[in-house]
């Protein structure tokens, strides 16, 4: 039984999973907690004069065990949330909330850390000061005893209501799953996505066919149903989630989200949040969001009658249409619609299309591969090491023969593709072991998605978007992988959200550049590259509907900032989740509630009241804008394309010097300095110039309005 107590004897410090039980987690932590308690008493007692190794490199020496045991949980939470595992979670939260509060409004370790001089101007070890020092001031260390005590309290109880509001969601999920005994409801779904429901409901225990959800409000099988009361089902069930009982835990969330910032002297927690962010304040988010606000709903609205348009004229011809041409086109048919618009518009056959984007390949062809050309790194199986479940992959990561240092160990990377019912819905990446040369430790981080699994002997196909998602992850991996910092503090993916997010959705712009997408897409059957018109349509169907992607994003962005933007005063006059909702829409100018939906609605938004993203939500979009304009410093450097659609210069040869020389700048200017660096001035360095938001109006089609 793994003990925690030394770090695993595995290859880079791989948990040796097959060892670890749930049933020893807390007593784990627990220990582990005490350890680290005392670790932290030695530090502030210590009666030697402050100095910059007995102070700040002991506090980042801290806590080994701890974090062993937390990754676990934290992991296990996410990707096996048995019943067991939500125990355990439930019990360490609110445990591990009081033991930061105790470090952080410990006035003797305070003291210490306010005694040692400042380090050399745009050093690490000037980061990591302003680092610890900003910690414990917006942990409270300058607040009074009577203060104090009400921040613990706060605190404690906030991961309490946030680990009920995720858990709550995730079984609210598994129970609202959309059972169908009617098989003409399935009707537009191909015969191997009805083997599957109908293996889930069997798996299930239940007869007939089983529609598991993901998070966000649209569930992709609207896309595919073709009967309007499959659609209604499935996109009420989706919209129902989380129901009363999250409705009062997010409540009591922001009331007390509220009262915190009040005690730290900030206005409302949106202000706490945005004061870290490179963004820098609420003003210059709602500044973006205003900005791409108004097109984004033209657009959408262009985009909706559009689609409501090609029902018409489908139904009129159609005979039997089951009552639908009386009926007004609704938020449910709406994907529907839209994908059949697009499939006649861009001759795409979805499902064929997706025959030539086999997961596997998709992996190792595009995206490894992506990051062979671009970084010369090498990415291969470890298939003597286990992962935590049996979908689990483990793959090792080295400098490949042409770098500075051939062969050189970097990391390994866990792959942990396909859904589950225990695993939380959405995609993301988290570490195991966080690169230090302080501690002289390498990487192990996680690629975590909610792809279908196929049936056996078959391989899992992707839809665009899910291709899009394994670059967007593996680029969070790579962010962790490459790191090359002294301190755990500052590594990776140690950054701020509106920045996080950067490095991420640079890396999905390689899945559609033709030299990599020529690579990869290739029919899982015959292993023929995808065809040109093929190639020419996964491009514009990229650039489809933007004004609905955008406005169900932007409306999940305001009503974000909407709660967390309450004083503590008008947070506790909030008692109806769904009119303040409608109000914050409304207000926003994105209420569109007859055609869509935010992306998430407050009763299972898990980003903000169950993740790390409170007031946060834009930051995707902050990225994107670096994104939008940052990836053109690949283009003006010769090692990209840039989504160009003229034959003649995808032929043209890209000269892989220029590809590896703008990925060596990217991932020394970018990807290696985590939190280290100044933000503003590293995105200078790298693109050549100031961002820009006009390269983001551009991509999403908000320059002008009225749809595709």
């Amino acid at each position: 039984m793994e003990d925690f107590v030394t770090p695993s004897e595995l290859p880079y410090e791989l948990p040796d999973f097959a060892q670890i039980q749930v049933d020893s987690l807390v007593p784990a932590f627990r220990t582990a907690l005490a350890d680290h308690a005392a670790e932290i008493t030695a530090i502030s007692q210590n009666p030697e004069e402050p100095t910059w190794e007995n102070t700040f490199e002991a506090l980042e020496s801290a806590g080994q065990m701890l974090h062993r045991v937390l990754a676990i949980v934290f992991n296990y939470a996410g990707t096996m949330a048995t019943p067991e595992v939500r125990e355990v979670e439930a019990t360490v939260s609110p445990e591990l909330a009081a033991h930061v509060s105790d470090m952080l409004l410990n006035e003797q370790l305070w003291d210490r850390v306010q005694a040692i001089p400042a380090a050399p101007e745009g050093s690490e070890e000037e980061a990591l000061q302003t680092y610890w020092r900003r910690r414990f001031v917006r942990g409270g260390a300058n607040l009074s005893a009577q203060e104090r005590e009400d921040l613990r309290g706060i605190d404690a109880k906030l991961a309490t209501l946030t680990t009920q509001f995720g858990s709550h969601l995730q079984a609210s999920t598994e129970a609202t799953a959309v059972l169908l005994t009617d098989e003409s409801l399935l009707e537009g779904l191909d015969e191997k996505t009805k083997r599957r429901f109908a293996e889930d409901a069997a798996t299930s225990g239940q007869q007939g066919w089983l529609i598991r959800l993901g998070l966000p409000s649209v569930q992709p099988v609207l896309e595919e149903l073709a009967n309007p009361e499959a659609r209604q089902l499935v996109h009420e069930a989706s919209l129902g989630r989380g129901g009363q009982q999250n409705q009062e835990t997010l409540l009591e969330i922001v009331r007390l989200r509220a009262r915190r910032a009040k005690l730290l002297g900030y206005a409302n927690h949106a202000e706490y949040v945005t004061e870290v962010e490179t963004a820098g304040s609420v003003d210059a988010v709602e500044e973006l969001l205003g900005q791409l606000t108004p097109a984004a709903v033209a657009n959408a609205w262009g985009e909706f009658k559009r689609a409501q348009d090609q029902r018409n004229v489908t139904l009129s011809a159609t005979e039997n249409a089951s009552g639908e041409h009386d009926q007004p086109m609704t938020a449910a048919d709406w994907p529907y619609w839209s994908a059949q618009q697009r499939a006649e518009e861009l001759d795409v056959d979805e499902a064929e299309l997706k025959k030539y984007f086999a997961l596997d390949r998709v992996l190792e062809d595009g995206a490894f591969f992506a990051a062979q050309r671009l970084y010369g790194i090498t990415v291969t199986p470890r298939d003597d090491l286990a992962g935590y479940h049996g979908d689990v992959r483990v793959w090792e990561v080295r400098e490949g023969e042409d770098s500075l240092n051939p062969g050189a160990e970097i990391g390994l990377l866990l792959t942990d593709m396909y859904a589950r019912p225990t695993k939380r819905g959405g995609a993301w990446m988290s570490s195991f072991v966080d690169q230090s040369n302080l501690i002289g430790q390498l990487p192990v981080v996680v690629n975590v998605l909610n792809v279908a699994k196929p049936a056996a002997g078959e391989q899992a196909l992707l839809s665009m978007d899910e291709v899009a998602t394994v670059f967007h992850e593996f680029g969070h991996a790579l962010h962790g992988l490459l790191s090359d910092v002294r301190y755990p503090s500052l590594s990776g993916t140690s950054v701020p959200r509106d920045f996080v997010e950067f490095p991420s959705q640079i890396n999905e712009n390689w899945a559609l550049e033709p030299d990599v997408l020529r690579n990869y897409a290739k029919h899982v059957d015959t292993g023929e590259p995808l065809p040109e018109h093929l190639a020419a349509a996964v491009t514009k169907q990229a650039q489809w509907g933007q004004g609905f992607s955008t406005t169900e994003f932007l409306a999940a962005c305001w009503l974000d900032l909407a709660w967390h933007k309450l004083d503590a005063q008008q947070a506790e006059q909030v008692t109806d989740v769904e009119e303040f909702e409608r109000r914050a829409l409304e207000e926003a100018g994105v209420d569109m509630e007859s055609a869509l939906a935010p992306r998430y609605r407050s009763a299972y938004f898990n980003h903000i009241f169950a993740g790390g993203y409170s007031a946060d939500y834009w930051s995707y979009l902050w990225a994107e804008v670096l994104d939008a304009d940052g990836f053109q410093a690949f283009v003006d450097t010769g090692a990209a394309r840039g989504g160009v659609e003229n034959k003649e210069e995808q032929e043209t040869a890209i000269d892989p010097d220029d590809v590896r020389f703008a990925g060596d700048r990217f991932r020394r200017m970018i990807l290696s300095r985590g939190a280290t660096i100044d933000y503003d001035d590293a995105f200078w360095m790298f693109r050549g110039m100031q961002r820009s938001v006009e390269p983001l109006l551009v991509r999403r089609g908000l320059t002008g309005a009225g749809g595709q």
